[in-house]
């Protein structure tokens, strides 16, 4: 006797770890409509073996933000489970990948204050000073009055002209 619609043996079965970048088939419902959302991330952990309240942890990146979804292994919600790629790790949780992340982000940052000629001491010091709303809103106001509009921009701008080439006869 089956109490759900899964299929128990073949989520059992899954073999899935941490580590896999696995392909995970949500059934979401619209306005009476179902339909497939895909979410495509790495397996962080994965939680409670193959019994009823086992979990997986997936992660990925959009947008330029970590997105985790903690999904429980046997939802009637989750239409498939697809491991994509294989990896092999001697861990069984990668929680670490959190702050590898964080670091990367926080090196690029460093870097583009260094290409526009601040140090990274002053870009520290910078970011550690409080902002106040007002103080955001005013400079935001003085970037736009001293944005000039685009057909400006091309009236003051030069005629291009071809460059002089020197010749026998000129000379």
């Amino acid at each position: 006797m089956q109490f759900t619609s899964v299929n128990v043996e073949a989520r059992k079965n899954l073999n899935m770890r941490a580590g896999d970048t696995v392909k995970v088939y949500q059934k979401i419902t619209e306005k009476g409509k179902t339909r497939l959302q895909v979410f495509e991330g790495l397996v962080l952990s994965r939680k409670h073996g193959t019994e009823e309240g086992a979990t997986f942890t997936v992660r990925r990146v959009a947008n330029g933000f970590g997105v985790e979804k903690i999904y429980p292994l046997y939802s009637p919600m989750i239409d498939k489970i697809e491991v994509v790629k294989r990896s092999k790790l001697g861990q069984s949780k990668l929680y670490h990948i959190r702050k590898t992340a964080l670091k990367q982000i926080s090196k690029r940052m460093k870097m583009m204050f260094v290409n526009f000629g601040t140090s990274a001491e002053e870009a520290k010091l910078e970011a550690a000073k409080p902002v106040e709303p007002e103080v955001v809103e005013e400079a935001v106001a003085e970037e736009i009055s001293t944005e000039t509009p685009a057909e400006e921009k091309t009236e003051e701008a030069p005629a291009t002209e071809t460059p002089a080439v020197e010749t026998e006869e000129n000379k």
